[in-house]
């Protein structure tokens, strides 16, 4: 069966003006605290830039507080707990599914947000790296709207469930240094879901949950490519610097106090990530 797709959408721009600057305007979908709207205008800018109608600048400075509002903009709910306050809830019922569904939609929700900040904050990069980081911001899109809609099948919606923030807290600790960003959202955080995504299918698919499973096999297809876009401008930017990727990421680890990365790893997502066999070796041997 072949990977749900989101909901259409429509074939406007939303109003962008022509020409315009994408990562300015990646800027202003960032600030964007309903989630809906933020969706819509991250599918448009994909959709222009696309046909050609943004420009990518890549030397433009651009300041967060231009955007009008606090970053990234994000709606009064779900409720922000501390990791270690988040409740466990049992797949196997209505409202443990739910639950467990709610909790991938707000790591897709801030995976747009993460995108769209790894657009408009580092100047002076490849188009290319603009253009990447674009689509990976659509494609978030479109996972947070499959999730938001079987959410609502259930009876519940985005906001309903409290929620961390671990993704984002780790955006601002690498703020000021694209090679530590690449480093440790991409490469570490975002590439522990490529480990979780097949016991969380499994859970669903337990529970009579065949659509919910469908929606992660769409995603752990489409993460696999966005870790290996951030394998991509990782290793690049080693190389603008003359560093070595391997020792790199574990002085960049030690220095904004990543999280450990521990077993079980997705071993064959991870080589098709762009992870080296010798990559895969020193994390086995490391934990």
């Amino acid at each position: 069966m072949s990977p749900p797709r989101a909901a259409s959408t429509p074939a406007s721009t939303a109003g962008l003006p022509v020409c315009a600057c994408a990562r300015r305007q990646a800027l202003a979908a960032l600030a964007l605290a309903d989630p809906a709207v933020k969706v819509q205008r991250t599918l448009a800018l994909h959709r222009a830039l696309r046909a050609g109608d943004l420009l990518i600048d890549p030397a433009a400075g651009l300041q967060a507080d231009a955007a009008g509002a606090l970053l990234p903009g994000r709606p009064g709910r779900p409720e922000l707990l501390p990791p270690n306050r988040m409740a466990w809830r049992d797949p196997r019922s209505r409202e443990g599914r739910a639950a467990l569904l709610h909790a991938i939609a707000h790591i897709e929700f801030n995976a747009i947000n993460l995108a769209l900040d790894a657009v408009w904050r580092f100047p002076g990069l490849p188009a290319d790296y603009y253009r990447d980081w674009l689509r990976v911001a659509a494609e978030e899109a479109e996972h947070f709207t499959l999730l938001r809609e079987h959410l609502q099948s259930l009876g519940a919606d985005y906001g309903d469930f409290p929620a961390h923030n671990g993704l984002w807290d780790m955006a601002e600790k690498t703020a000021g240094d694209c090679l530590a960003r690449m480093a440790l959202v991409p490469r570490t955080l975002e590439a522990r879901g490529l480990d979780a995504n097949p016991g969380i299918r499994a859970k669903l698919a337990a529970a009579g949950d065949a659509h919910g499973a469908e929606i992660l096999d769409r995603i752990l297809a489409d993460e696999i490519g966005h870790v290996a876009i951030g394998n991509r401008w990782y290793h690049w930017a080693c190389a603008q610097v003359s560093r070595d990727p391997r020792t790199a990421y574990d002085a960049i680890a030690r220095e904004y106090a990543a999280p450990r990365l521990k077993p079980p790893f997705n071993r064959e997502a991870r080589l098709q990530a762009g992870f080296t066999a010798e990559e895969m070796a020193w994390l086995e041997g490391k934990t």
